[in-house]
């Protein structure tokens, strides 16, 4: 295997950082089907889109599925462990972005949409990021 290949996808993590990825993943997942779909109370993509524009994050219906496509499967990735770091990389991007755009300005905590969950998530993309995928995961499987 080539050798770029195999330190993508080596991990020396053991299951702590899989429960992580994989809860996160979920959480991911879950966020991206409210704005590609409309699932769990989501917008879907044209809602999504109309919220983006009047952030300025245009063309809003993009920039949508930009950020629905990078959680859902960022978030697939994550919970499969499946190239579990470049996903972690796209999901690292979009977070910054989110909490840049939309959380910063209402401080810390999630009661004034700030931006604590936001920072939650980035901590476990960042973990995934250093750490790899975990013990149990298709990059370790394939690594191996």
């Amino acid at each position: 295997m080539n050798t770029q290949i195999k330190s993508l996808l080596n991990t020396r993590a053991g299951y702590g950082i899989t429960v992580l990825r994989i809860l996160v993943g979920i959480i991911f997942m879950a966020h991206g089907s409210q704005k590609l779909f409309g699932l769990f109370g989501g917008y879907g993509l044209e809602g999504t889109g109309q919220y983006m524009e009047s952030l300025g994050l245009t063309p809003g219906y993009l920039m949508a599925l930009m950020s629905g496509s990078a959680e859902f499967f960022g978030g697939l990735a994550l919970v499969i462990g499946l190239l579990a770091r470049p996903a972690a990389v796209v999901l690292i991007v979009m977070l910054v972005v989110a909490i840049l755009s939309v959380h910063i300005h209402n401080g810390l905590f999630m009661a004034n949409n700030g931006y604590e969950f936001a920072l939650a998530l980035l901590g476990g993309a960042i973990a995934v990021l250093f750490e790899g995928a975990g013990r149990l995961s298709l990059d370790r499987s394939i690594a191996g």
